[in-house]
């Protein structure tokens, strides 16, 4: 794959980053809060802490999905796994705890 392939989605896919964060920024926040309340819970509280954290970390994966695969329905076949792969990327980037989601 040439280097014009692999950077062929990549401004539209930053910026539907960029929305994202601004559309979801309460989930973003609140993913955020139930990380510090994992970190910071004794040990009877942990797991379920956490299980709180993971269940905000799904949302925030399900909406991302939502957008990739609302977009990537556009394309053809071949062009949209292109897309999906930029889009995993750059989200694994931006939002590396919701990498392994997606």
């Amino acid at each position: 794959m040439s280097i014009f392939r692999r950077s062929r989605f990549a401004e539209l896919v930053r910026r539907q980053l960029d929305l994202f964060a601004e559309d979801e920024a309460q989930l973003l926040i609140e993913a955020d809060e139930a990380e510090r309340a994992y970190d910071a819970a004794e040990r009877e509280a942990a797991e379920e802490a956490y299980g709180d954290f993971q269940l905000v970390l799904d949302a925030a994966a399900e909406r991302l999905i939502e957008l990739r695969e609302t977009y990537a329905a556009t394309l053809e076949a071949d062009l949209a796994l292109e897309y999906e792969a930029a889009f995993d990327r750059e989200a694994a980037k931006r939002l590396p705890r919701i990498r392994g989601r997606l």
